[in-house]
């Protein structure tokens, strides 16, 4: 049996789709899998952990964290509309239902019975590698024995550089991982730069299946409101919200969004025509893939965009100079599609930019090469 390291109960769109995406494509390898559940809540747990609070992107998370509770804290109103998206995420969670293993009260539990339980064990994509997660040893598979196969698929470091003081153990658990894949170009470098191995880069799972597809796997169901410009934005850039307000007045379109998505935003408050809060993934899918036009800073906002050949632009999340960087995600998937003209940098008009042709037929080229490497490699790596 295959045991599946898949965060698929983070309440985000993108990590509740891409595990979608996963698990139905081991449905259509026909291999036997689960989705191993791991508490790890425990004492060893935290003792592992204690290095992470020296650890400058786990230092940054967990204070975004703690702020996005305060703010919300604040604006008990926003919570409770927070709330009503959170048990629309909690809904969906039932098409995992059928393929979750026991729950592993601890690291030890886990490791000791890991070879009798699985012959392979799969991490899956998403940012898992990132360096705040490096203590856990779960994601990066350290719990997993030598001689139980292991398998990454489009893992991303989510960051453009190895802090100098985890590059050692880095290197460990990726020396142990005999098929590995990654999701970033820039991913490939590290991985080469620390073991010298030469990887591919796969997309995220999301692109292994076309809209007809995704059609199939989340039916569609139009909004009671059309035409819009839907803006999907994570960051709190208010730039961002005036270049899409920008775009509605010219277009006479309104927008629809989704409000205080990653923490509380301000602007959001008075930005959007249409806010709905009960969007589970299903309904984001169809809100999404039935405007007219889409703004997002958002890696699966872009990566649905490419996929249901919509009119959309690109925001940079992050600042590039910033050591908390993520935009090598969306640069990598842009540049593999041959879509970077679809960036806006702040300078651009995005009239203009929204308005360029995409030749999706060569997009749909590249796209589906990805489609029949990824196959490949799994295919591959499975001994199917």
């Amino acid at each position: 049996m295959l045991g599946v390291c898949l965060k698929y109960t983070q309440n985000n769109y993108g990590s509740k789709l891409q595990a979608l995406a996963t698990v139905k494509m081991f449905d259509d390898l026909g291999i036997d899998y689960e989705i191993i559940r791991y508490n790890k809540k425990s004492l060893r747990f935290y003792i592992k952990s204690i290095p992470r609070f020296f650890n400058w992107v786990f230092i940054n998370d967990r204070y975004l964290q703690i702020q996005r509770m305060v703010e919300f804290r604040k604006h008990p109103q926003i919570k409770e509309n927070v709330d009503i998206r959170n048990r629309a995420f909690d809904a969906f969670d039932a098409c995992f239902s059928d393929n979750l293993s026991k729950v592993y009260s601890s690291y030890e539990e886990l490791k000791r019975e890991c070879p009798y339980v699985y012959d392979k064990v799969i991490t899956c994509s998403d940012q898992l590698w990132s360096p705040s997660a490096l203590g856990s040893g779960f994601y990066n598979l350290m719990f997993v024995p030598d001689g139980t196969k292991k398998v990454s698929w489009a893992s991303s470091f989510g960051v453009s550089k190895i802090p100098w003081y985890q590059k050692g153990r880095t290197k460990k658990y990726l020396e142990r991982i005999e098929h590995i894949s990654v999701r970033e170009n820039r991913g490939a470098e590290i991985v080469k730069e620390l073991t010298g191995r030469e990887v591919p880069v796969l997309m995220d799972p999301v692109f292994v299946f076309d809209k007809s597809e995704w059609d199939r796997l989340v039916p569609c169901e139009k909004p009671e409101w059309e035409p819009y410009i839907f803006c999907y934005f994570l960051g709190e850039n208010p730039e961002h919200r005036a270049a899409a307000k920008e775009l509605a007045k010219k277009t006479g379109l309104k927008i629809v969004t989704l409000r205080h998505l990653d923490k509380y935003v301000a602007d959001d408050d008075n930005f959007g025509d249409i806010a709905p809060y009960d969007v589970d993934p299903a309904r984001f899918l169809n809100i999404l893939r039935n405007a007219e036009y889409i703004c997002t800073d958002s890696f699966h906002g872009t990566a649905f965009s490419i996929i249901f050949e919509k009119k959309f632009v690109v925001f940079d999340r992050y600042n590039n100079k910033s050591s908390n960087s993520k935009n090598s995600r969306i640069e990598s998937v842009c540049e593999n599609v041959g879509l970077k003209d679809r960036r806006y940098t702040g300078v651009e008009n995005i009239s203009q930019i929204m308005e360029k042709n995409i030749d999706y037929t060569a997009v749909s080229e590249k796209v589906l090469q990805y489609k029949e490497n990824t196959k490949k490699y799994l295919t591959e790596a499975f001994d199917i």
